[in-house]
Parts: C-alpha cells; sequence; structure tokens
C-alpha cells in the first residue's frame, strides 16, 4: 500500500491543490512502513494532481484542505481520500495504519491569495 501525505515542513500541507511536496509511504501487507521518500509535484497542482499521485502508484492521500473537484478526480483513479487532517506527517500516517485517522472533512475554507473567494465556492478545481 502506499499513502501520499501533503508535505510542507514536517507537517501536512493545508491545502491539496498547491501542494508542492508530498511524502510517499509504503507499507506491507500487516501496515508495517517498509520506505518513504519525499516527492516533488514539480509545479502541477490542482487537476494534476490526480494523475501525477496515479503514476506514484497512490492508494490512500491525506491532506489538509481538498475542494469536491480534486475529490472527484482522486475517485476516478481509484484513491482514497482523508482530508481536513492537519498535524505531523509522520504522526498522521502511523494514525492511520493503526485505524486511528478519521476524516474530518474535506472542504478547503480559506481564501486563496489574491483569487477573492473561498475554496468551497467552487470546489478547488480550478
Amino acid at each position: 500500500m502506499k499513502i501520499a501525505a501533503a508535505y510542507e515542513n514536517g507537517n501536512i500541507f493545508e491545502h491539496f491543490g498547491k501542494t508542492r511536496f508530498f511524502k510517499i509511504y509504503t507499507a506491507n501487507e500487516n501496515k508495517d512502513l517498509t520506505s518513504f521518500e519525499v516527492v516533488s509535484t514539480n509545479g502541477q497542482g490542482h487537476g494534476a494532481l490526480a494523475s501525477f499521485l496515479e503514476s506514484n502508484a497512490v492508494d490512500v492521500v491525506i491532506c489538509g484542505g481538498i475542494g469536491q473537484g480534486a475529490q472527484d478526480a482522486l475517485a476516478e483513479k481509484g484513491i482514497e481520500v482523508y482530508g481536513g487532517i492537519s498535524g505531523n506527517v509522520d504522526s498522521v500516517v502511523v494514525a492511520f495504519l493503526a485505524g486511528k485517522l478519521e476524516k474530518k472533512g474535506v472542504g478547503c475554507d480559506h481564501r486563496h491569495e489574491g483569487e477573492g473567494h473561498f475554496c468551497g465556492e467552487h470546489g478547488c478545481n480550478h
């Protein structure tokens, strides 16, 4: 199983569509972590991230805010989403593997700089 966490400075990044790095973990069938790597999205954002994660064989993505468009794109790729998450990325992934991570919501409720709207108004899909 591969788990990708939106990553910035050791924590879960707050907005899926603007994620610059993912920390991608590999876990075995016993849910033991076997490896991890930090990968750059190379400036890809919003809609392109679903294909980026699919190309990295990701099964689950853990992130902060995420709009409906991104959720739909990930679902089409068969990637499960845990949105509305915050905290230390390693601790969050350990909690996920232990079955203790709750999906806290997926809406993005902050303003994008210079865009003049809230994510929830358009689903973060553009």
